[in-house]
């Protein structure tokens, strides 16, 4: 097989003088060295990458992507990489093989990337990275994998022989031919296989499977949000079984329905949140865990909260499906919307609220979405304001993946605590409502938890100008001994002031 015009790029350029002659003796002795891209030089495959940027960009796309694939997947990848606009500078590399592969550039070997990507995205990789002579990929016509590969690279290396570098059983056809195998990230059965074929150069083990990960990503500390769903319960002085197990149930389901929303929003913010001083440490942006795991997290948790949901009510499902379009809106464009993304998320928080009452069969009254609303607000407007302190602390004057600037700070700030007093204020008012009711024997109890309240908030902003609290105001208090204090506090008062006994 020849290698057409469009799959391969000779690159090559001079060793410099200082090399000398040894480096030129060195790359005399050195079979040329081709290179795996996906899952070898990068632990990230760049197809998935693309689909996902594709799908992010338009979801109509996905049914696009089904046509260009029946005309080969040479093809499909062709399109897409026409489409997308892909930060190879972010990728997650291989850094034990990219320091491999430098000590063999200054030594003089050539070096081809090969892979069965999209070649215009192949030779961007090549070109960010700087030690490649030439690249390999696939084109319109042909998709650069396995006995494809192969051929290229030995129409391309001649008699001279030639090195490989892969981690999957597709190259298990390039090792068969290579005078030097070289495996990265594979697993134990490939690893074995090209043992077998011949004893390789070098061997770089993958990063292990921890559950830990996998817990990490599902963000099973985001469930606590999910705690507003008792709310209504709280609020109505419900103590019957029943309507506690129902929520109890409703809990779970919302929080295997959140996590799955959590995963979609990591596989959609991947290039965002590599270039966050602290989100570039995510599974699935670090490439920890795959893009198709993530896949199969979504598949396995999204149903299955969906069944529970309708186990529980029909209305509670219909919410839940409401909760699952406005995220998947928020994480796909809302979220780059300034404003409009801190809105949606005070929203959501009060929709877990709304929820609640709709499981336990408990009126909600106005009062109390409105001080939530408000509250939430606050809470979201924390959450931006942390990520931008510590991204104008880096010398950055936006916030990636969002639609703010570092300026725009002190007006987040504002806005953010007026929030918080407006929710204060309307808690007063509600307080003032139910003097002399009977839900709170002792309703001017009630007023002690207005200061304990405003000293949260005026805390909580004032950690953000000190940049003690990173960007997730609901991990913080989580954490915070203090905060934990202020609620308990707050439950000993609410409790105080409908006892019927109470003094």
């Amino acid at each position: 097989m020849s290698i057409s015009p469009g799959s391969y790029t000779d690159a090559s350029h001079e060793l410099p003088a200082s090399a000398g002659d040894s480096a030129a003796a060195a790359s005399a002795t050195l079979s040329p060295l081709y290179v795996d891209l996906d899952g070898t030089l990068t632990y990230t495959d760049l197809l998935f990458e693309s689909v996902l940027l594709l799908i992010k960009r338009n979801p109509l796309y996905l049914f696009l992507c089904v046509l260009w694939l029946m005309q080969g997947r040479g093809y499909l990848k062709a399109q897409i990489a026409r489409r997308i606009r892909l930060d190879v500078a972010l990728l997650p590399y291989n850094e034990e093989l990219l320091t491999y592969l430098r000590q063999q550039h200054v030594a003089g070997r050539r070096l081809i990337l090969a892979s069965a990507s999209d070649r215009h995205l192949v030779q961007m990789v090549a070109d960010h990275l700087g030690i490649f002579s030439a690249v390999m990929g696939s084109d319109v016509a042909t998709n650069l994998k396995s006995a494809a590969k192969l051929a290229a690279i030995e129409n391309d290396a001649g008699a001279a022989g030639f090195a490989y570098a892969g981690n999957s059983s597709a190259d298990i056809a390039v090792w068969s031919r290579a005078a030097e195998v070289i495996v990265v990230n594979a697993a134990p059965s490939i690893v074995k296989q090209a043992q077998q074929l011949k004893t390789p150069t070098l061997i770089i083990p993958p990063r292990p499977f921890r559950l830990r990960l996998v817990l990490k990503a599902l963000r099973l500390h985001q469930w606590a949000k999910n705690a507003l769903l008792f709310v209504p319960l709280l609020a109505a002085h419900e103590l019957t079984a029943a309507p506690w197990l129902s929520t109890l149930l409703a809990f779970v389901a919302f929080g295997m329905c959140a996590s799955a929303t959590y995963v979609v929003n990591d596989l959609f913010d991947l290039a965002s949140d590599r270039a966050h001083p602290r989100k570039r440490a995510r599974p699935f942006a670090a490439a920890t865990l795959t893009i198709p795991f993530g896949i199969a997290l979504i598949a396995v948790l999204l149903p299955l909260s969906l069944w529970l949901a309708a186990v529980i009510s029909p209305v509670y499902l219909g919410l839940m499906l409401l909760y699952i379009v406005v995220t998947l809106l928020y994480s796909a464009r809302l979220k780059q919307v300034a404003i409009v993304d801190v809105l949606v998320l005070a929203s959501l928080y009060t929709h877990r609220i709304l929820a609640g009452g709709v499981v336990s069969d408990v009126l909600i009254s106005n009062w109390l979405l409105a001080v939530s609303l408000f509250m939430f607000l606050s809470l979201a407007l924390v959450k931006r304001c942390a990520e931008l302190e510590f991204m104008s602390g880096d010398g950055n004057v936006a916030l990636a993946g969002r639609g703010y600037r570092t300026s725009d700070l002190s007006y987040l700030i504002s806005m953010g605590i007026a929030s918080g007093f407006v929710a204060v204020m309307l808690l007063a008012l509600y307080i003032d409502s139910q003097v002399g009711g009977e839900m709170y024997p002792h309703a001017e109890w009630l007023w002690l938890i207005l200061p304990v309240v405003l000293f949260w908030i005026m805390r909580l902003w004032l950690k953000i100008s000190r940049m003690e609290i990173h960007d997730d105001p609901l991990l913080f208090a989580i954490t915070d001994r203090t905060s934990w204090v202020v609620a308990i506090v707050i439950g000993g008062i609410a409790v105080a002031a409908s006892w019927p006994g109470a003094a």
